[in-house]
Parts: C-alpha cells; structure tokens; sequence
C-alpha cells in the first residue's frame, strides 16, 4: 500500500481488491475502495465529521463507510429514485441474463434427453469442476499463495460444505420431481422457495420487507400464474404424470433447498469475497455430486447414448451454468435472495421463445401479458426505496461494518461515495486558496 505523508496501519483481509492506495489531497485525506477494505475493525468511528473526511479516520475505514452511508441516504429521493440509478438497471438486466441462462440449461438438458441421456448427477460434475478451475486460481492468487489462503479460510469450510450440500440437492430433487410429476406441478412448486426466502429472511437474516416489495412479490407470482394458467389451457402442462404425490413432494423439497441456498449465499458473499465463496462451492460441489453420481447414476450412465451432439450439449449446460453462478452472487450483493428468485420467474417466458423457434411451440396471448406482469412487479419491488436498494444489508450493521467491499456492495457504494466528496471539498478548498 502506497502511504503518502500519513501512517496507516491495516490488517489484510480477504476482500476483493479494487485499488490500493491511500490518497491525500491538500488538508483532505480520503482511502480508496481496496484500501478501506483490506481493514475489518470493528469500531465506531470516533469524531467523524459530516462534511469532511479527517486524517485521523484513515486509521477507521469504518468511519469512511458511515460518512458514504450518510451522504448516499441523505441525498433528497422520490419514490422513483432508485430506478433513476444504473444499479437499478444493471440489476434488471442481470436478472434477465441469469433467466435466459436457465432456459439455456432446460434447452440443452431436453437435447440430451432426446438423445437418450438422462444423467442429472454427472452432468452437473462438469459444471463444479469448471467453476472450481475458473475462480480458484484467482483465490490463491488474491491470497498470497496455497498457505495463506487455506489458514484464511479454512475455518470457514464446513459452512460452505453445507451451502454446496443445499445447492446440489436442491438440484437434484428439482430435476427428480420432474420425472414424476408434471410440468404444472413442479412449476407451481417453484413459488415455495421464494415463500421459504421470504420467511428465512425475515426471521434469521432480520430483513423487514417494505409494502412495495410484498406487492411487488405478489405481482411477479400473479404474471408466473398467468403463464401457468395459459400451459393448462393449451395443455401443455405435461399430463397425469408417472407418480404425482412423489413427484410433488420432491419439487416441494427441492424449493425448499433452493430457498435456504439462495439466502445462505446472499449471506456469504455478502460478508466474503465472491473468488472465494465460488472456489469452495465448486470443490465440494464435485465431492457430493461426485458421491451422488457413483451411487445413483452409474446404469443410466451405462445406458447413456454418448457421441458428439451429447458432449456439444454437455459443453453448452456447463458454460451457461458457469455465467449462472459467475451472476448470481452480483445480483445477491446488489439486491437480494428474493429478488433473485422472482427475477428467474421470467426464465418460463424465455423458454417458450427458445421453445417457438427449436421445437415448434405456440405462444398464448397470455404469455406476454403475463412477462409484462412480472417485469412490472420487479420494478414495483424497488419503489419507495433508497438509493442503496437491498444492497445495504441489515446483518452487516448500520455501516456495513462486518461486510466485504465488494463488487455490488453497499460498502463499496459508500466508499466511493465518500471518495468524491471528499476529492470534491478538496479541490474546493484548493480553489479557494488560489
């Protein structure tokens, strides 16, 4: 760390770095993104002044937190402000993106099964093993070698043994449910992950949802019933299926799995780095997947159909599953469990498009009524919020203190935000003197 005219002292975390310097201009001193977060005191911040950052808070990037916090909240919004924000707008389009990648996975996932491959378990090896490629050299790397990073993190590797064990099961059972019941079942299903989202959030987690947000749910899952409503009208909604109870009580099992992950990752990537949180999924995602696969998928490996469209299709789930997770902890930091989960309810949509063109589906006139419902609801979760949205987290403490400075952070947001405001009274005071 470059050290201009001051003494700083820090003590390295594991925190995404964004730059690391500390900056001084004229009598106002200020700490870059990577800089504040590569400290994790806890303190309050002693004398911090509303319209100035002080040298002395250098030594308490908390204290530059609270002031971004400040200025950001302070700030005069309307009920339409956070829509106004890029955030806004990212976070929309990343939840698109995360859509179309699961009907990307549905797409290549019924390729396969037409050609006579059914192996849900090994199939999903390939998508752990790749992220475990891609993000653990980066967490190494990050962390200074094998050693440190291991020390640095290995206290924490039960917890992510038991998000990568939520993660896989709610896969598999989901994928299950669908061999026993019908589409409409399994999809009606889907909604007890956001209620089981919802509940955890609010009684583990201490989220206290606003009026807009549970209308904003309701809306999103009254456009998710209208395309439900549409696949049972045109009958498309898969028939008597094989065993219906069983089925059922797998999808209901699998949502609730789902449910509990996507809070539990919100939770952790919201407090660690997103490098690391990946690197420990995918490793233990191979070792229970791996387990899994060897116990209940050896015949139907056997029986398999195995040539070259089969492994284009396997490439093609994995690389889409690979974006899936790479996007989903940005739109866990930058909004939500919940708003994630609502924001997938468009995947249906997609898919029908995907489905028009590949396997001659029909679209209902309800289909687009029922994705402008859920695009609808999705902006009404965010009215009459701050500018911040859900990315300031209430586990973290008022000044997300007990976060990281991460990429979508609210910690991240503030020390920017304290950064300008403090370059801007700096050139100010500059001006002035000349």
């Amino acid at each position: 760390m470059a050290n201009n005219n001051i003494t700083t002292t820090t003590t390295p975390s594991s925190s995404e770095p964004e730059m690391s310097q500390v900056k001084n201009y004229g009598t106002t001193t200020f700490v870059t993104a990577a800089a504040a977060e590569q400290t994790t005191s806890n303190t309050n911040p002693n004398n911090a002044d509303a319209n100035a950052v002080q040298t002395e808070d250098v030594n308490d990037p908390d204290s530059l937190v609270a002031l971004g916090i400040q200025k950001l909240e302070a700030q005069n919004v309307h009920w339409y402000s956070y829509l106004l924000t890029v955030d806004f707008w990212i976070i929309i389009l990343i939840g698109q993106v995360l859509s179309l990648c699961i009907t990307a996975t549905n797409t290549f996932s019924s390729f396969l099964n037409e050609q006579g491959t059914s192996i849900p378990a090994i199939q999903t090896i390939f998508v752990y093993a790749l992220i475990f490629i891609v993000y653990f050299p980066t967490a190494l790397y990050q962390s200074g070698g094998p050693r440190k990073f291991f020390s640095q993190t290995w206290k924490h590797s039960w917890k992510y043994f038991i998000l990568s064990f939520l993660d896989v099961e709610g896969n598999y059972f989901t994928v299950l449910a669908y061999r026993y019941t019908n589409i409409l079942s399994a999809q009606l299903l889907n909604f007890w992950s956001i209620v089981c989202v919802v509940v955890i959030s609010f009684f583990l987690l201490k989220v206290r949802y606003k009026w807009f947000q549970i209308a904003g749910i309701i809306i999103c899952c009254g456009g998710m019933g209208i395309l439900l409503a549409s696949d049972h009208i045109t009958g498309s909604n898969g028939g008597p299926g094989i065993d219906m109870v069983k089925g059922d009580l797998f999808g209901l099992l699998g949502a609730t799995l789902y449910g509990i992950s996507n809070v539990y990752e919100e939770w952790f990537v919201s407090k660690r780095p997103v490098y690391e949180v990946l690197s420990f999924l995918g490793f233990f995602g191979v070792c229970i997947n791996g387990v899994q696969a060897a116990i209940f998928d050896r015949q139907a490996a056997t029986d398999a159909t195995w040539n070259g469209p089969v492994a284009g299709y396997i490439v093609g789930y994995t690389f889409a599953m690979l974006i899936f997770y790479s996007l989903a902890p940005i739109i866990l930091r930058m909004g939500s469990a919940a708003f994630f989960d609502i924001s997938l309810l468009t995947a249906n949509f997609w898919g029908v498009i995907v489905g028009v063109k590949v396997f001659g589906y029909v679209i209902h006139f309800m289909y687009p009524i029922a994705f402008v419902c859920i695009i609808v609801g999705l902006v009404v979760y965010f009215l009459a919020g701050s500018v911040l949205g859900d990315s300031k987290k209430p586990w973290l403490g008022a000044d997300q203190s007990e976060g990281v400075a991460g990429v979508g952070t609210a910690k991240l947001k503030a020390l920017n935000a304290a950064r300008k405001k403090a370059l801007a009274e700096a050139e100010a005071g500059a001006g002035a003197r000349v």
